[in-house]
Parts: structure tokens; sequence; C-alpha cells
């Protein structure tokens, strides 16, 4: 039996994130955080995938991802191993919305979030032998606009914040993977196909691939 690895994975009661964490579940060594906002999703989440799966070793923690203060609170409070972040979460509210701290939602949950996450457990992850972190991005990805990341000048479109939000999700996977090389951890950021899921609706798209991944490998 191989030695038990703990693996997070970010918004994993939507369809992508619940689909990730279902075949890395198959395998009996994965234990798999579900990292979510809504304790009733997660709840359902955690049942259809022990009754999919057969594995019981599915948990969930509440973090807001666009909030910092949550998840290095959360970082300082997790005693466990880690060895696999997989950042999904991601938002495209189809108005401008800002957090409590006066930042656009989906700058501050799509690239602060997955920066946070990479920041906050990166001495957790420094302590696996075979720590990894995947980034899901989007091959829907440009547009960034430094001058006006949070569309403060220009009017928002959620297409366009989605867009930039997924490039600076590639840049940021390319920094930390230079920035973490020393510490043994490999950064890859992926395209997860085009899913009907609730974000595509919201940027205006159906979706026509499936979510289901056919092998993790590893």
């Amino acid at each position: 039996m191989p030695d038990l690895q703990f693996v997070f994975v970010t918004g994993a009661t939507g369809a992508i994130g619940k689909a990730i964490a279902a075949n890395i579940a198959k395998k009996k060594s994965y234990h798999v955080v579900l990292v979510v906002r809504d304790e009733k999703k997660a709840i359902q989440t955690i049942k259809d995938l022990r009754d999919s799966t057969g594995n019981s070793q599915i948990e969930h923690v509440i973090v807001d991802l666009s909030d910092h203060h949550q998840v290095y609170e959360f970082a300082a409070t997790w005693k466990k191993p880690l060895d696999i972040l997989i950042n999904n979460a991601a938002s495209s509210p189809r108005k401008r919305t800002e957090n409590k701290y006066g930042i656009e939602m989906q700058f501050a949950t799509n690239v602060l979030g997955y920066f946070s996450m990479m920041d906050a457990f990166r001495e957790h992850l420094s302590r696996s032998p075979h720590a990894r972190i995947i980034n899901v991005a989007s091959y829907w990805a440009g547009g960034l606009d430094f001058s006006d990341l949070q569309f403060k000048t220009r009017g928002y479109n959620n297409d366009a914040a989605y867009r930039q939000s997924k490039q600076a999700d590639r840049m940021l996977s390319a920094a930390f993977a230079d920035r973490l090389r020393e510490y043994n951890i490999s950064v890859n950021a992926c395209h997860p196909g085009d899913v009907n899921s609730r974000l595509s609706n919201d940027l205006g798209f159906g979706g026509h691939e499936s979510p289901a991944i056919e092998d993790i490998g590893g």
C-alpha cells in the first residue's frame, strides 16, 4: 500500500472541480480535501464522491479564496501533510462586484486566490517528496491590462475579466515554477476543456465537453 497522499482541490463543488476530485478519489492512496465556500454543497459532494469512488478519505474545509486572510489562517491551522494542490476555484460574475477589501471579485478569486494558496502552503508542500501544484487556467486567456486590472476605469466585461485572470494564472504558474524549484515543488497549468458549468454559462457559453478525466497519473 503506497503512502497516503493529501490533495487539496479548490472549487470542488463545481463541475470541473468535482470531476477532478472524483478521479483522484478513485485511488485509495489519496486523501482528498475539498476547499470550498458552500458547506451544504460540500456535504452533498462528499456523499456523491464517497458513493461513486468507495473512498471514505474525503473531507472539506470552508475557505473563501477571495479573502487572503482566510487562506493564510487556513494554512496556519492545517497540521496534516500536503502533497498536491489543485487550484481550480474561479468566479465570473456578470456584473462587477468586489470582495470586502474592495478588490474586484474575479481578480480576487481567480488570481489572488491562486497566489495566496501557493504562497501560504509552500512550506507544507516543501515537506513532501513528490509535491505538485496544478493550476486550472484556460486557453481562453489574454488581454491582461496592467493599467486597469480591476476594471476601475474601463467598462466591466466578465468575459474580458475572466480572460485576463486566466492569463495571469498562466503567468503565475511560470513564476511559481521558477520560485518553487528549489523546494522540489513542480508547478503546471492546464486547460480543463470546454465544460458546461455555471462559470461557462455566466460567460455566455454552453460547453460541450465532459469534465471527466481518464487518468491523473502519478
